[in-house]
């Protein structure tokens, strides 16, 4: 697939703003690129799915979390935090469904503060947002090179 146009607007430029708020945020960067990678599995964005696999392998990521991603629910590795996030990441994701249910919201509540759960949200909307400038633009997947990052903690 060839790219269609590319960005480069200011606006542009503030989603990359974006980012960097949430890379300086309390979020570890293993867990915003996992939920930058379920993500861009629902919305099947190629690139962004390039980008966090490999974001992901860059910080250490074992192989075996993050090609049972898509299935968590079902997975013993992942921690109570993690699920919190990524039910939270479906959720938003999904909002075209219908509200943030308030089950979701609670169980979140109990892994992160009202300043992370904010950011979080904050990077979900990014995400999605970023995915489908991706696929409006016909971004090309394989493009993409990590650098080698430290994975930040909890």
């Amino acid at each position: 697939m060839q790219t269609r146009f590319k960005y480069t607007t200011r606006a542009y430029k503030g989603m990359q703003e974006l980012e960097v708020y949430l890379k300086e945020s309390s979020l570890e960067a293993g867990l915003l690129h996992l939920i930058k990678l379920r993500a861009s599995q629902i919305n099947g964005c190629a690139y962004c799915l390039d980008m966090h696999w490999k974001d992901l392998r860059a910080i250490g990521e074992s192989e075996q979390r993050m090609y049972s991603l898509d299935a968590w629910r079902e997975c013993p590795y992942y921690t109570d935090r993690e699920r919190a996030a990524l039910a939270w990441t479906e959720e938003v994701t999904k909002i075209s469904n219908g509200q943030a249910e308030d089950s979701i919201y609670i169980e979140v509540r109990k892994q992160f503060n009202e300043r992370e759960l904010a950011d979080l949200t904050l990077a979900v909307a990014t995400i999605n947002a970023w995915n489908r400038l991706a696929i409006a633009s016909r971004m090309e997947a394989g493009t993409y090179q990590a650098e080698k990052k430290e994975q930040k903690t909890a």
